[in-house]
């Protein structure tokens, strides 16, 4: 017996030395060992099970550096190694998929002179291993469909005409293969893998069969909360919001009506634009709406309220979130978040319903406060504002210096606006373009037509603490270009903070040196006209 052990041993390591190709001096003893390891349970496996994780390991050791090479040689060193099991498709598989990291690689290292070289070669290669894995499996082997993904995520990366037959192809291996198999993990994989290609549809269909495979598995509910959670946290909310809508389910048929609301106010908190995590400000809107069909409107809480009137905001749901905030200014008058919940009343009203009366009681009944907050100056300025761009410059005057008398040295970007306003009345200058600009597609009747919705902008993070970069961005859509770039014009006014911005930019990084709402406008202009404005508030803590 011991003379057949050794035997066993020697030749393992006879083998694992010729897989060991990349040994070299910044190649540590370490990952030698755990290659020569894995190279050893791959040759001693009595069964499949547990190959692909092998496999998998010995990829990473030399893919990680580069290694495409040598690991294709390591592969061919194990053809046949084994006695018990077909290594073949393994080989085959993994053959291709070093190839194709290889191609990728030299295109990100910009490797020209053996991508132009080689390239065609083992693009070859790619389609005629991967084939032969598919060949030498059935769709009931995870290797078989992860196979065919990397045959689809080859001709879609080229981009060539294959690669909606290669999908499809895919996506009926998949289906078959979910009827065949107990294993999950490679339906999941693949899902996400469509995702990171933006194949949103797709990917949902096969989440779908993954959260369906995982509630046949009679897991109860506290533990697929338990997995969505896991999922949250990785940053992958497609899956994560399908099996939360399982549990919820699950928990609506089993928990009581308390607890039932507590975890659903507690997921929907998870996923709003509140969130410190990953948000999904839709899926909470969905949460939401779930609570108030149980329990009713008048269940909600301020913080409740506020938290939905946020996320309803943050969605661009103006209608809904302004419902919300000037509900807050009713019920809690007093409260936390009643002086941004008046203000930003105020700004939805006037800047995207057009309601300039409504929106200026908003900013009137701020402005009478005693105590000087963030939201009661930036009212005062607004007031100020409107009256300079109603042509009523006394009073506007009136509010400028009533702003500059309470500020003090408390809030010193919103008194530089204030200053700088004055100064165009006293100068009898016109209010600068790209506000008066934003200012007159956002008020006059006639300009209504713009609904906002052809330019997309958002800032990042939704709050901020002071002095933290903020990334504001926008977007313009439907314009037509033909085959020539369209330059267009980005008009930034507002509470824009430390940066300034040209034209040129659709996108700039800022800080905030003061606590409160902050309004940025934008209005896109191209050569032939005004594409659209927008406003969005960032939230400074």
């Amino acid at each position: 017996m011991k003379k057949k052990y050794a035997s066993q041993a020697i030749r393992i390591t006879i083998i694992t030395s010729a897989l060991f190709l990349f040994s070299s001096a910044n190649a540590g003893a370490k990952e030698e060992g755990r290659v020569n390891a894995l190279a050893g349970q791959i040759i001693e496996a009595k069964s499949e099970a547990g190959l692909l994780s092998y496999f998998e390991e010995l990829k990473e050791l030399y893919t990680r550096e580069g290694k495409f090479t040598d690991f294709l040689g390591a592969l061919k060193a194990l053809s046949g190694k084994n006695k018990a099991i077909a290594l073949g498709p393994f080989i085959d598989y993994y053959s291709a998929y070093a190839r194709y990291s290889q191609l990728k690689y030299l295109e990100e290292t910009q490797g020209w002179d053996e991508y132009f070289s080689k390239g065609n070669d083992y693009r070859t290669q790619i389609v005629e291993y991967a084939q032969k894995a598919i060949d030498e499996t059935t769709v009931k082997d995870a290797l078989n469909i992860y196979a065919r993904l990397l045959i689809w995520r080859f001709h879609k990366d080229q981009e060539d005409v294959f690669s909606e037959e290669a999908l499809t192809d895919l996506m009926s291996a998949i289906t078959e293969y979910a009827r065949e198999s107990k294993d999950m993990g490679a339906i999941k994989d693949i899902a996400d893998a469509l995702l990171s290609y933006n194949e949103k549809a797709k990917a949902r269909q096969l989440y779908g069969i993954y959260v369906q495979g995982v509630v046949s598995s009679g897991l109860k509910e506290e533990k697929i909360k338990e997995i969505a959670y896991e999922f949250y946290q990785k940053g992958n909310l497609e899956l994560a919001e399908s099996l939360y809508d399982v549990y919820i389910e699950m928990a609506m048929k089993s928990y009581p009506k308390e607890k039932l609301l507590t975890e659903l106010l507690d997921i929907g908190s998870l996923f709003s634009s509140l969130s410190s995590g990953p948000n999904d400000p839709v899926y909470a809107e969905k949460i939401f709406k779930k609570i108030e069909e149980i329990a009713g409107k008048d269940s909600f809480t301020e913080e409740l309220i506020y938290l939905r009137a946020f996320n309803l905001e943050k969605m661009k749901a103006y209608q809904e979130a302004k419902d919300l905030y000037a509900e807050l200014t009713v019920r809690y008058p007093e409260g936390t978040h009643a002086d941004e919940a008046n203000f930003k009343t105020g700004m939805i009203l006037i800047y995207t319903l057009g309601d300039i009366k409504t929106g200026r009681e908003y900013f009137e009944k701020l402005s009478q406060k005693e105590h000087a907050s963030p939201q009661v100056i930036s009212s005062i300025y607004q007031l100020g504002l409107l009256s300079q761009w109603q042509e009523k410059y006394e009073a506007a005057k009136e509010y400028y210096n009533k702003l500059l008398l309470r500020v003090g040295e408390d809030f010193p970007e919103t008194a530089a606006l204030a200053k700088k306003r004055l100064n165009e009345i006293d100068s009898g200058k016109p209010m600068e373009y790209s506000l008066k600009t934003f200012m007159d597609l956002s008020l006059k009747n006639e300009t209504q037509l713009l609904e906002a919705n052809r330019v997309e902008l958002n800032t990042s993070p939704y709050i901020v603490k002071k002095d933290q970069g903020v990334l504001i961005s926008s977007v313009p859509y439907g314009i037509e270009s033909g085959c020539v770039q369209v330059e267009m014009q980005y008009l930034w006014s507002g509470h824009i903070g430390t940066a300034e911005p040209s034209p040129e930019q659709a996108s700039f990084n800022t800080t905030y040196n003061q606590r409160g709402t902050k309004e940025i406008n934008l209005v896109v202009v191209s050569p032939t006209g005004v594409i659209d404005r927008n406003i969005d508030m960032a939230d400074v803590r």
